[in-house]
């Protein structure tokens, strides 16, 4: 439940992403091009960005953790240019800049609306 949950909201943010950003656009069956680039983008997140943090980590704390953003927009740059290549989805992202803002609008409601708060429950062990 918490993957479907993930997936639905990152999904929402590229729709909102795409409405707000100028940069980024879609073509075809958008619905299929942002649940196509939802599950890219989430499969790259779990694989490929903890592989590269960990490869950066001193570039990471030398820039106090700015490089994150960095590597959060390849990742999103990256993870357009396999959905419309792989699986010819709609969903095209123009510029770094363009990509730098849909990643911080995807990574700040993945933040927000995707945590399971009801796991979170403290526990007074006095």
């Amino acid at each position: 439940m918490n993957l479907l949950k993930r997936w639905l909201v990152i999904m929402l943010a590229l729709f909102v992403a795409a409405w707000v950003v100028p940069g980024i656009h879609v073509s075809g069956n958008g619905w299929a091009a942002y649940a196509i680039m939802a599950a890219v983008l989430a499969l790259l997140n779990a694989i490929l960005l903890p592989i590269l943090k960990t490869l950066s980590c001193g570039l990471i704390i030398l820039t106090l953790g700015l490089f994150s953003l960095v590597l959060n927009t390849l990742v999103f740059m990256l993870s357009s240019n396999i959905s419309q290549a792989w699986f010819g989805a709609g969903y095209q992202v123009d510029s770094w800049w363009a990509a730098f803002l849909g990643s911080l609008i995807v990574s700040i409601s993945t933040m927000l609306f995707a945590n399971d708060r009801s796991s979170r429950k403290e526990s007074n062990n006095d």
